[in-house]
């Protein structure tokens, strides 16, 4: 029987991004699957998919453009071929040191709705999918109701025509949007991914210890970043297998009742803010 296989099936994990916090994930759930990892460059497909063969793991890897529509399901169909679609995690993403405006709507939110449509069409009944998000989505004021709800469910292809994205014009403000709008589409996602007997939540990580963290420190919010660790009730970055354990969690059967919600793994940085111990305005 091949590694992955259920009753001659296998068990097929879909690790879009595989960056840090993707290739934390695809190591800690790994074991007994044919795992695909999917990303838009060759370069890092190569290292991360020779890392996981080398300890013997059974990978499969594939570009994507999260973007494209066809793109995404060419990507979840290929997966499917393989076997059972069990779990598909969604890690791509762009910050704003590394991305203007229009390039962050189009990987992190549209890319994330796009991959919720098609993995959808093919995770398997006891699946479970998983969006990384990010805390900065949870330092959004409150949406009227009419765009959270426009956000939520308007279809996939017309999500960035909406009338709201003609007032975020920097990428700063686009970033924390895109990724409160990620909670918002999980949120809905989950009823049509329930039709299927599957379940699907999102990640919202806080300060992380990966590539795209480390510039985000060395960047122009370096120093607020530095203030909101130093004022969290761990005191300190976090690391991508923080975010491989919680996800393990969300992904596993331990999880069965969750579903359509949000996990902030940001180790005490919301919280240190929406108490007043730290005030985002002066830094202090």
């Amino acid at each position: 029987m091949t590694a992955g296989a259920e009753g001659g099936v296998r068990k097929v994990l879909v690790v879009i991004g595989v960056g840090g916090m993707g290739e934390a994930i695809a190591r800690r759930q790994a074991t007994g699957r044919t795992v695909v990892l999917a990303d838009f460059s060759e370069q890092a497909l190569e290292r991360v998919g020779g890392a996981l063969r080398g300890d013997g793991f059974e990978v499969v890897t594939r570009t994507v453009d999260v973007s494209s529509r066809a793109s995404v399901a060419e990507l979840a169909d290929a997966a499917a071929a393989l076997g059972r679609v069990t779990q598909v995690v969604h890690t791509a993403g762009l910050s704003p040191v590394q991305a203007p405006r229009d390039a962050i709507l189009a990987v992190d939110l549209l890319g994330t709705a796009l991959v919720l449509d098609e993995f959808e069409r093919v995770i398997a009944p006891g699946g479970a999918g998983l969006v990384i998000a990010s805390m900065a989505g949870h330092f959004m004021p409150p949406l009227p109701p009419e765009v959270a709800h426009a956000l939520a469910t308007t279809p996939s292809d017309e999500l960035l025509s909406l009338p709201v994205f003609a007032s975020i014009t920097e990428a700063a403000a686009a970033y924390p949007f895109a990724k409160h709008a990620n909670h918002l589409r999980v949120r809905a996602a989950s009823s049509a991914w329930g039709a299927r007997g599957a379940r699907v939540n999102s990640i919202s990580p806080g300060v992380i210890s990966t590539p795209m963290g480390q510039q985000e420190l060395a960047g122009e919010s370096g120093g607020q970043m530095r203030a909101m660790i130093a004022a969290s009730g761990t005191g300190r970055v976090g690391t991508p297998y923080d975010i491989a354990d919680a996800a393990a969690f969300l992904l596993g059967p331990d999880a069965s009742f969750i579903t359509g919600t949000d996990l902030l793994v940001d180790g005490g940085v919301v919280a240190a803010v929406s108490t007043g111990r730290l005030d985002l305005r002066g830094g202090q």
